[in-house]
């Protein structure tokens, strides 16, 4: 299959592009590297995308930024960070996706643990990740052409451990290895509508 990975220079992201390029062919795009560069919050710039990568037979949203912080103090601009970039930035990949995916083909987004397991000034994220479960289940009931959506919503990951030090207290972390098969599972499997928890 030829799979198109946005975000691949990420934590999630590379752990998906290792555990799908044995047997596939991966394109990578980013914000500001991979094979194609790609603003996910413009449409121009994914139409665009789309245009020059011509047909594919998957797509995997590794990318999306939220904003951390108190609810007591989070203004609304802030807030909208998170519905700006996460959640609207994967949904263009979808809208304006879909005449480019392949009979039969998938897409694959990224929510979070934080909407089933929230933390101190993770509202945002929480907010974010369930509205991508929720576009997810309801998008997968309309796809055309037996296209497929699927979510993965993986746990924090022992490579950001250190990063995001202190905002999970009692988080086991999950391997990359898992993660990245949680993404296999959607690729490769036959499941659409689902939200696949990983830790």
């Amino acid at each position: 299959m030829r799979i198109l990975v946005v975000g691949a220079n990420g934590t999630v992201g590379q752990a998906v592009a290792r555990a799908l390029s044995a047997r596939h062919d991966i394109v990578t795009a980013g914000r500001s590297g991979g094979d194609i560069t790609v603003d996910l919050m413009q449409a121009q710039s994914v139409s665009a995308m789309y245009q020059k990568l011509g047909t594919l037979d998957a797509v995997v949203a590794c990318a999306g930024h939220v904003h951390f912080g108190p609810v007591a103090t989070m203004t609304p601009e802030q807030f909208r960070k998170g519905l700006d970039d996460k959640l609207m930035g994967q949904v263009n990949l979808v809208l304006l996706g879909m005449a480019h995916v392949a009979d039969g083909g998938s897409f694959t987004l990224t929510s979070g643990v934080l909407d089933r397991d929230p933390v101190r000034q993770g509202a945002n994220a929480a907010a974010v990740n369930g509205a991508i479960g929720g576009f997810v289940k309801a998008a997968a009931i309309e796809m055309p052409r037996g296209i497929r959506i699927n979510a993965v919503s993986p746990g924090l990951l022992e490579e950001s451990e250190k990063k995001y030090e202190g905002f999970f207290p009692g988080h086991e972390p999950v391997s990359s290895a898992r993660v990245g098969l949680a993404y296999v599972k959607s690729v490769e499997g036959a499941l659409t509508g689902q939200v696949f928890a990983v830790g």
